[in-house]
């Protein structure tokens, strides 16, 4: 490590960033470390802001490390402050306060924002969940009395929604798609949350576009595209999220539907690192198609990866992505990407839980979907996310049987 006297500058104070500093020292690494964030608070997890924490009494940050951590391990951590631009050539980044930070590498975890509704008409009742202080804003509107509406289901519309009914407000969930999470979860599955959503008081609205919006700033009026009128106290927008890629893209790295990587988290300049929900990364698991992943295990093992790379270890990204969403005590989870598969196989645990194994034309296992109650899946799916890792091809039979143990099917 000599000759590194400039440090390391890590741009984004989320989980991926957070992860990564602390890497950085768990490694040995003994030169400057730098986060830098755009919010008040420590480093924090983000999953808690649309689960059951919410729920709760007042909803607590979960920080990733405190305050006398981030000073033990001499991690100088800027908050509240934005980076505005990347010197290449200097090996510096500018704060929008004007200081000049130096580097000798720089990881970029910039992570990604809420996709905007392109519509006129959205007012201060119509809002979108990134930060805490979002989830404040919006969890002072979850009580009984209150209409929310969600607009798109998709993991974070759907568990906003269900802590919305469990603190007794009446929920309308409008999604313009023919069924509810669309996005990488199977039909099957998805069929149970929307059920569940049925059961527990939701009003779900698929197939249905919007048609406009007016917030007056005391009510959200929705008018569907099929002619139904939705009122609202607060309208949740949940339609996706795209990277954050302005400071990468300004400063001339590769774009590839946010900042392209290779598999060691190297972007097009050797000295810059992107990792977690801003970058697309090739995933070696899938032959080196290109994803990028929302997803908060995915963050977490990328900060651990670049702080690794940064320091010169050459490893490349090997995990198999995992999701998990808690929707009305179920659980849902999949290891892998089901889009991956062209069959699929059912296994049933039981007590309502399932899972559902997806196959590519050649055997190989390339996903596993499941759902149930509390943790019903859980290990199933977590020796189905080590037989992708392994690239098995399972007796399709065998994964169908509740007779034959999945750790079997490893062993062999």
């Amino acid at each position: 490590m000599t000759g590194m006297t400039r440090g390391m500058v890590i741009i984004g104070a989320g989980e991926c960033g957070g992860r990564a500093a602390l890497a950085l020292r768990d490694l040995g690494y003994e030169g400057p470390v730098t986060l830098v964030g755009d919010e008040p608070h420590l480093p924090y997890e983000r999953p808690p802001l649309s689960k059951d924490a919410m729920a709760g009494g007042v909803p607590e940050i979960k920080a990733i490390a405190s305050d006398e951590i981030l000073a033990e391990k001499s991690i100088r951590h800027i908050h509240s402050i934005q980076a505005a631009a990347i010197d290449r050539a200097a090996h510096t980044v500018r704060l929008s306060d004007g200081s000049v930070l130096p580097y000798d590498k720089l990881l970029l975890a910039t992570g990604s924002t809420p996709r905007k509704l392109p519509m006129p008409g959205l007012g201060g009742r119509c809002v979108y969940l990134r930060t805490f202080a979002d989830a404040l804003a919006i969890r002072a509107h979850f009580k009984a009395g209150n209409r929310i509406a969600v607009i798109g289901g998709g993991f974070i519309g759907l568990e906003l929604a269900a802590v919305a009914r469990k603190l007794g407000a009446a929920v309308t969930v409008i999604e313009a798609q023919p069924r509810i999470l669309m996005r990488g979860v199977p039909a099957e599955i998805a069929k149970v949350v929307h059920d569940t959503h049925v059961a527990e008081g939701v009003d779900i609205a698929c197939g249905e576009g919007i048609a406009s919006i007016a917030d007056d700033g005391r009510q959200v009026r929705i008018a569907l595209a099929g002619g139904r009128e939705i009122l609202a106290d607060l309208a949740i927008i949940g339609i996706g999220a795209v990277p954050v890629t302005a400071l990468a893209a300004e400063a001339g790295l590769a774009i590839d539907n946010g900042i392209s990587v290779d598999a060691e988290l190297r972007s097009s300049d050797p000295d810059i690192f992107a990792a977690g929900d801003c970058c697309s990364f090739p995933l070696a698991v899938y032959g080196g198609h290109r994803v990028r992943l929302e997803a908060w295990r995915n963050a977490q093992e990328q900060g651990a990866l670049a702080a690794k790379n940064m320091l010169g270890a050459a490893e490349a990204h090997a995990a198999v992505p995992w999701f998990w969403s808690d929707q009305y005590g179920l659980s849902l989870q999949i290891a892998g990407l089901s889009d991956e598969g062209r069959s699929t196989v059912r296994r049933d645990l039981g007590e309502d839980a399932f899972i559902l194994f997806h196959l590519a034309e050649d055997g190989r296992l390339v996903a596993a979907s499941g759902i149930g109650p509390g943790n019903a899946v859980a290990r199933d799916i977590r020796l189905a996310e080590m037989l992708i890792g392994k690239r098995a091809r399972p007796a399709p039979e065998a994964l169908g049987s509740q007779a034959v143990k999945l750790k079997s099917l490893l062993a062999a």
